[in-house]
């Protein structure tokens, strides 16, 4: 009885670690699923149910004049004058040789991809309902892929980098809460369906992926990148 309880938490043990070192992976995987299923859907004119569900939640019962001020600002955490603010303060306080480019790197080729997939998808934007203007095409969501680019960027420095673990989770939840929040932002302004704004998260998620494996060890801590 007692081996067989050491070899079911040795395979435990196993799994989890098997786990953890692949989960990067798995997270990968499971975005592109998601963002595949979505485009999927949005060819079939499928995604009727999601985005009105969306809409009632977050436009027909969220939306409230005192709120709509909070959630434009919120949505302002994602462009371009903000962000290049952000990649300063990452240059100036963030460990790593070259923390800055790295940053800009990967938001710029994250821009590039959301101009592309826009193009090749050309869905139009959500009509009728929006507070605030906008051109070009919806999906998937070019503040919601520059978000989550971004700052989960930047929650994975400082996952990988901060040594005291309050902070680090601190940190990591509360970049991860702006991601959410500029998502919810884009919705409630009438500016993007939900899909869109989960279809950006998901090809993000897949870029960082990569963009954390292949390009920051590059540019950072060569040592340490590699061994996290």
């Amino acid at each position: 009885m007692a081996e067989h309880l050491a070899e079911r938490g040795h395979a435990c043990h196993a799994f989890r670690r098997l786990l953890r070192e692949n989960l990067r992976l798995i997270l990968a995987a499971v975005a592109a699923c998601v963002f595949i299923w979505l485009l999927e859907e949005l060819g079939e004119g499928e995604l009727t149910k999601l985005d009105s569900g969306a809409y009632l939640l977050f436009v027909q019962t969220l939306r409230q004049p005192w709120l709509t001020p909070y959630m434009a600002s919120i949505s302002e955490l994602a462009q371009p004058v903000v962000l290049l603010v952000m990649l300063l303060a990452v240059e100036a306080f963030a460990p790593g040789r070259r923390p800055g480019a790295c940053a800009a790197v990967n938001l710029v080729c994250a821009a590039a991809l959301n101009i592309l997939l826009k193009q090749l998808i050309q869905r139009p934007r959500p009509d009728g309902f929006r507070l605030i203007a906008e051109t070009g095409y919806s999906f998937p969501s070019g503040h919601s892929m520059a978000a989550m680019a971004f700052y989960g960027l930047l929650a994975w420095m400082v996952w990988h980098y901060e040594r005291d673990r309050l902070v680090r989770w601190l940190c990591v939840a509360g970049f991860a809460l702006v991601i959410v929040l500029i998502g919810i932002s884009r919705i409630y302004l009438g500016v993007h369906y939900a899909s869109d704004v989960i279809a950006g998260f998901c090809v993000s998620l897949v870029w960082l992926a990569l963009y954390t494996k292949l390009v920051v060890p590059l540019m950072l801590d060569e040592g340490r990148a590699a061994a996290a």
